[in-house]
């Protein structure tokens, strides 16, 4: 796609409505990646009013909280998503058997389960479904490395990433789940990052 990266960014920096409708209409093959956190119901919300049988893409690393499955239930029956669930290749038990409980993040061993749990899924995602266009709902406020990226980007792949929401805070993000009667998720766990402003790794690749 040929593409001015830069304007689209100065188009739509403010307008995350906008820049969803605008990529949609592009009529590529087009995702949606979710992970069931907080304020997740936002962009799952915003975009499927738009096109409401996207496919969804959930990495389920089995190492989510029991309020997090019954979110990602709840939510995905209220808005019909079209779910795809990706799991690692080693179910949770399968590999706690064999090499034990999750590794801390200063454990060498963190990288590989990284890439066990969330990377290899999603790269498996990626080869199925082959997507031209991605929405994630990172936020600058998540981590340092999501504060100097843009709303509209393309990876190296030729991937165009769509972040409408990338500027909002999680006041704008409340706003919009009240303006919806959208429900909200608090007791999230991602053993990938385990701390609030690390990078899990996906958008450090993509």
């Amino acid at each position: 796609m040929d593409l001015d990266i830069d304007a689209l960014n100065a188009q739509f920096n403010e307008n995350p409505e906008g820049l969803v409708h605008w990529a949609l209409s592009l009529d590529k093959r087009a995702i949606c990646t979710t992970n069931f956190r907080p304020f997740e119901a936002v962009l799952l919300h915003m975009v499927t009013r738009m096109k409401p049988d996207i496919p969804v893409l959930w990495m389920d690393s089995g190492y989510n909280t029991e309020a997090t499955y019954r979110f990602a239930d709840a939510l995905s029956q209220g808005l019909a998503l079209n779910l795809h669930t990706y799991h690692p290749r080693r179910s949770r038990a399968h590999r706690e058997a064999l090499e034990g409980a999750t590794p801390s993040i200063d454990d060498p061993r963190h990288a590989s389960f990284t890439e066990e749990v969330k990377l290899e899924p999603f790269e498996r995602a990626l080869r199925e479904i082959a997507p031209q266009v991605w929405f994630t709902a990172l936020r600058a406020e998540d981590s340092p490395q999501r504060a100097q990226m843009q709303p509209v980007s393309v990876n190296a792949d030729g991937l165009l990433k769509i972040a409408p929401l990338l500027h909002w805070s999680a006041r704008d993000m409340h706003q919009y789940l009240q303006q919806w009667d959208l429900p909200n998720n608090f007791d999230y766990f991602d053993p990938t990052k385990v701390e609030e402003k690390r990078e899990c790794g996906l958008h450090l690749q993509h």
